[in-house]
């Protein structure tokens, strides 16, 4: 996959197409690897505020992938997952969305993928 060097700083992986979505969410449903996805858009600025602070959240938790989708880049993952708003975060996990959080609110974010991740470890262990 292009783009991937220039990705190594970070753990937030960048989703420029249809077809990278497919590959990615197949790939970690396939894995077992839940899955939160920031739905942004480059002209909303809550969006890009939110940004460092997913990079931030990727970090805390390494078992996760965290994707990044520009709804404008990638309309039809946006439509697919009926996302009406931005930034929308979408928590998924063996392929379907588990849950949806709407707007700007890292708090909530945190807490969300925090029980998200421990409702997962659960079964793993």
């Amino acid at each position: 996959m292009e783009g991937l060097e220039q990705q190594n700083k970070t753990r937030v992986v960048k989703v420029d197409s249809l077809e990278s979505w497919d590959f990615y969410v197949t790939q970690a449903t396939n894995q077992g690897t839940p899955i939160v996805i920031h739905f942004s858009a480059a002209w909303c600025i809550p969006s890009v505020a939110m940004n460092p602070f997913f990079e931030e959240l990727a970090s805390s938790f390494p078992d996760v992938l965290f994707l990044t989708v520009d709804v404008d880049e990638v309309k039809e993952a946006a439509t697919k997952l009926e996302i009406k708003a931005m930034p929308t975060f979408v928590l998924m996990k063996n392929g379907a969305p588990v849950d949806k959080l709407v707007g700007a609110n890292p708090e909530e974010i945190r807490k969300r993928i925090d029980s998200f991740v421990q409702s997962i470890r659960v079964y793993v262990a």
